[in-house]
């Protein structure tokens, strides 16, 4: 079997592959860029491609039967371009991975352990036990709102209420699960989402119908002391309003790891936004990383070489975006 990894993504669950498949195969590595005929030609031969995006203006996989996304969002992926044969998968394992981060920026903020590090090595004890102006805060008995509960907002859940925390959430679907969830909203109720918790998880991905609904709106119905962390994407959250929100403290602070601009190919260099987001002291700017770790890597290894294998038993796919049409 003729497999590719397409691009720097892609190309970095790799190492190791091989030996999760059942089977011999030709597995090569190509560049975002297929600059040569020799890789264009890989590229067209391939039965597997691993890659983040596609679209006509690369070279047609004519004998193309599996297209793996070796992440959650496909938005970049021409369902319609690629050959109808092809069953289209993507994949996740990256929510627990999202779940520490969130849980990362909430206890930073809670808990100021490079202040009083930093403090303490100059010898002021800022924070000593004993007076009343040198308390910190913690998040037991918090209130946190999940805006989404797919895979990321159900291992958020997990871990506050591990914490002590309330857990509300708003979804499209109602959602039911006590065990996890206090109180839940549709998004039709979304002004008395905003209302109801002390920080608010951002996870829905970007439709047409997700785009821009963190709004001023809801920034004004927010409490003030609230706090934003967006992990879905970036455009989910309408980037006006969140800067204004954050330069007129209308909330108290954000931590957003899914923005608005990206650098182009090859580069790792470029503002995250058409606003100056870096001036802000109340933000913590974070470069789409919360996901991005050795144990993302290792799951969504495994999820895709399963593919590969079920591909070979002539078995149904895992996480199938778009089935076969042969």
């Amino acid at each position: 079997m003729r497999i590719v990894f397409h691009g720097e993504n892609a190309c970095a669950f790799h190492d190791g592959f091989a030996a999760l498949l059942q089977g011999d195969a030709e597995i090569e590595t190509l560049p975002h860029v297929l600059a040569t005929d020799a890789d264009r030609a890989t590229y067209a031969a391939a039965e597997v491609i691993v890659g983040t995006h596609f679209s006509a203006s690369l070279p047609n996989p004519a004998g193309l039967r599996l297209f793996l996304v070796p992440g959650a969002g496909y938005d970049a992926v021409d369902l319609a371009a690629l050959p109808k044969a092809a069953m289209v998968c993507n994949c996740f394992g990256h929510e627990a991975a999202i779940a520490e981060y969130v849980m990362a920026a909430l206890l930073q903020r809670a808990i100021p352990l490079a202040a009083a590090d930093s403090d303490l090595r100059r010898g002021d004890w800022t924070f000593w036990a004993g007076s009343a102006d040198r308390v910190h805060g913690e998040i037991a008995g918090r209130t946190i709102g999940l805006l989404g509960f797919g895979h990321i907002g159900k291992a958020v859940a997990v871990r506050a209420r591990a914490f002590g925390m309330r857990v509300h959430v708003a979804n499209r679907s109602l959602v039911n699960d006590p065990a996890l969830v206090d109180e839940a909203f549709t998004l039709d109720s979304l002004p008395a989402f905003w209302e109801s918790a002390d920080a608010f998880v951002v996870s829905l991905p970007l439709l047409e119908e997700t785009r821009g609904i963190v709004d001023a709106a809801a920034f004004e119905a927010m409490p003030t002391h609230a706090v934003l962390i967006n992990v879905g994407r970036g455009a989910v959250v309408d980037e006006t309003a969140l800067f204004e929100a954050l330069r007129d403290h209308r909330i108290a602070g954000a931590a957003i790891d899914t923005w608005y601009r990206y650098p182009p190919s090859g580069s790792l260099h470029a503002a995250p936004g058409s606003l100056p987001f870096h001036e802000l002291p109340n933000l913590l700017m974070t470069p789409h990383m919360s996901g991005w770790t050795d144990g993302t890597i290792r799951r969504r290894q495994a999820v895709m070489a399963d593919n590969i294998n079920r591909l070979r038993d002539g078995k149904g796919g895992i996480n199938v975006v778009r089935p076969s049409h042969a």
